[in-house]
């Protein structure tokens, strides 16, 4: 490593991952040329054997693992831990149970050495995501097509319109390693959905972005207490609110950013807002209606212009339907979208 400059560091976070981890760090060397690849391995208090394991793969792979190993911090934290530990010029975030797409990441890799070779290499690289489901043998692939052109040097400027629920999220992203360090994101502690920080905070630092229309990374759903199942969601609705709030604490005033950058991020800001206040109406608690009211009140007192912009939405026109007849809408709607599109 100290002999070959690092173009990309993938940063895994890993919780107690001995099951999964030998196919995710296999994945991410698989390239031809794997001699400036680094992966930093964030054990984050594993009780089980992912510590020793990520030993073994520093010793089997010398000079492109390494274990790095810390008191748990949750997902964030470990998270902020290979950010502050990369060395590549280029950063990327794999979860322990996922792993990289084998046909894809020869032409990833070229790519960024081409951007590490460039006057002005691009800030970030935006590329497909494959939901792998367990039980499913069609696996659905979510692309950016008709939001970005591929191949293309762009500017936020250049993005086409966004699904109602569309959005580039964590797995989809590819970071200059600076871009990340000079936004000051530091993912909150002991929190799940960071993911969704994590995939707004920077982007205020970023100018230019290539989309690379390929199925890179392979998001895998169906594990037993995955932070994404309903119930989860509704159990831990806090730490989506915290996340909504530092997302607005992270939202640019309009005529600060480029046109196109505030307009994807409140439309992504949102999403996220409407994600917590659908799960706040889940949990069929009075008190957690009370908090949804408060989540969308609380947008506008931070920013009357992002408020109000916010509000504008479809989606969030739809979360703030009032009444009990409104939370049935909603409730209803999310039973249909989850047998329908299989949320879970």
């Amino acid at each position: 490593m100290n002999q070959t400059a690092t173009t990309l560091t993938f940063i895994v976070p890993a919780y107690n991952m001995e099951e999964y981890l030998e196919r995710c760090v296999s994945s991410l060397l698989q390239a031809r040329d794997n001699g400036d690849i680094e992966v930093l391995i964030v054990d984050d208090g594993s009780h089980d054997s992912t510590p020793q394991l990520a030993d073994t793969y520093e010793r089997r792979w010398p000079g492109r693992v390494r274990a790095i190993h810390q008191p748990n911090k949750g997902h964030g934290g470990a998270v902020n831990t290979g950010i502050a530990n990369a060395r590549g010029t280029y950063v990327k975030v794999v979860d322990a149970d996922d792993w990289i797409d084998p046909q894809s990441i020869d032409t990833m890799m070229a790519t960024l050495r081409e951007q590490c070779a460039s006057d002005r290499p691009v800030d970030m690289v935006v590329t497909n995501y494959v939901y792998d489901k367990v039980g499913k043998r069609r696996k659905h692939t979510v692309n950016f097509r008709h939001a970005m052109r591929s191949g293309e040097i762009l500017t936020w400027d250049d993005l086409g319109h966004f699904g109602l629920a569309e959005y580039i999220l964590m797995h989809a992203l590819t970071f200059r390693t600076a871009v990340v360090r000079e936004s000051g994101m530091v993912l909150p502690e002991h929190t799940f959905y960071v993911d969704f920080i994590y995939a707004y905070q920077p982007f205020t630092k970023v100018r230019t972005m290539l989309y690379l229309d390929m199925p890179f990374y392979h998001y895998f759903i169906g594990r037993e207490g995955q932070s994404v199942q309903t119930d989860v969601m509704i159990r831990r609705v806090e730490q989506l609110i915290l996340v909504n709030h530092r997302m607005v604490e992270a939202t640019p005033e309009p005529g600060t950013v480029p046109d196109g950058l505030y307009k994807y991020m409140i439309h992504f800001l949102a999403i996220e807002s409407s994600v917590t206040s659908v799960f706040l109406i889940l949990s069929r608690d009075p008190e957690n209606y009370r908090k949804k009211d408060q989540l969308w009140a609380d947008i506008a007192a931070h920013s009357p212009a992002i408020g109000r912009d916010v509000r504008r939405k479809v989606m969030s026109r739809a979360l703030n339907l009032p009444g009990s007849a409104g939370r049935w809408i909603i409730r209803h709607g999310y039973t249909i979208a989850e047998r329908v599109v299989g949320f879970n």
